[in-house]
């Protein structure tokens, strides 16, 4: 195994937000297996010539396998040459990394690490708040709305996800969220508490909704886009 993978966070979006080893990586590589996020005017940073191979998961579209992807990653590597597999936000948060980690460790294949903004601090810094707050808000913690069958996970702490001291970030969230709002208002969160929908972060397109977890749930339940987006709630600053 003489090829290298550097796996890449792409960030939100905007290639402004791309960190200055991710561009080094992108206009270095041989190949980039790209997420379907990770995409756009990102992808201009990509040198001419180098392969581009789209591997992007949408939720209800057609696109490979994990098992598919980690293939490629493997076979390019063996191949010799650079590769950036690039992830949209930080590849390490609900991104798969770990199953491509074990595919190339089991390969022999060398590869590095490079973070890269993360979704969740994006739609923070576009809604011009913080996500954490001295004295309220001491805990971030990050979940995913649903799980590999596109349910609400059966085992989230529900106890920690409605401390009304914690912010708390739920990614692909749409779908979900309305049966989440429920069962943690059961638990004791107000349904008055603090809620951020923002979608398409950092696209010329982004949306950012405020309102309360019962208000923003129960706009989600009349139906939703296939757009991205996140949802923040907890003790939010309101937007000065």
């Amino acid at each position: 195994m003489t090829g290298f993978v550097s796996f890449v966070g792409a960030g939100p979006g905007d290639p402004d937000l791309l960190t200055l080893k991710a561009v080094s990586r992108l206009q270095a590589a041989d190949v980039v297996l790209f997420d379907d996020l990770a995409s756009g005017p990102i992808l201009d940073c990509v040198r001419k010539g180098a392969e581009r191979v789209a591997v992007g998961k949408r939720a209800g579209r057609p696109s490979p396998s994990q098992a598919e992807i980690n293939r490629l990653l493997v076979e390019h590597a063996a191949s010799g040459r650079r590769i950036v597999r690039l992830k949209s936000g930080d590849a390490g948060i609900f991104g798969r990394l770990e199953e491509e980690i074990e595919a190339l460790v089991a390969a022999g294949a060398d590869f590095e690490i490079i973070p890269g903004v993360s979704a969740a601090s994006a739609a923070a810094a576009a809604a011009r708040i913080p996500l954490t707050r001295r004295l309220r808000a001491r805990r971030v913690q990050f979940i995913t709305g649903h799980d590999v069958t596109g349910e609400l996970p059966d085992n989230l702490n529900m106890a920690a996800l409605a401390d009304p001291g914690a912010t708390t970030v739920v990614y692909m969230p749409k779908k979900t969220f309305p049966a989440l709002a429920t069962r943690l208002m059961t638990e004791g969160l107000p349904a008055e508490t603090p809620a951020l929908l923002a979608e398409n972060v950092s696209h010329e397109d982004q949306c950012l909704t405020r309102g309360t977890m019962a208000k923003i749930a129960e706009m989600l339940a009349g139906g939703t886009s296939s757009t991205p987006a996140l949802i923040l709630y907890g003790p939010l600053l309101e937007a000065p």
